[in-house]
């Protein structure tokens, strides 16, 4: 269990460190906040298989925000050299 607990802290760290660039006027607060609440909201979860799949779904969150900025990096770089 305590290597779950490990995990989950990781990703909870790791998202909220992509939440600081998060597009939009308060794009990294409101981000935050979500994603904050989202673990608050599972905290008192015991099932080590739901466990398991809720942390395959923020693992899948943090490669969708890391695409996003991968694209937006993209569209930047593409504008200041395309013309």
């Amino acid at each position: 269990m305590s290597q779950l607990r490990s995990k989950v802290i990781t990703l909870y760290k790791h998202l909220q460190y992509l939440g600081r660039d998060y597009p939009g006027l308060n794009g990294p607060q409101k981000f935050r906040k979500q994603v904050h609440d989202a673990f608050m909201k599972n905290k008192d979860e015991q099932d080590p298989k739901k466990i398991v799949a809720l942390l395959a779904q923020g693992r899948y969150l943090a490669k969708e925000v890391e695409a996003l900025y991968s694209l937006k990096k993209y569209r930047t770089v593409k504008q200041r050299y395309n013309d």
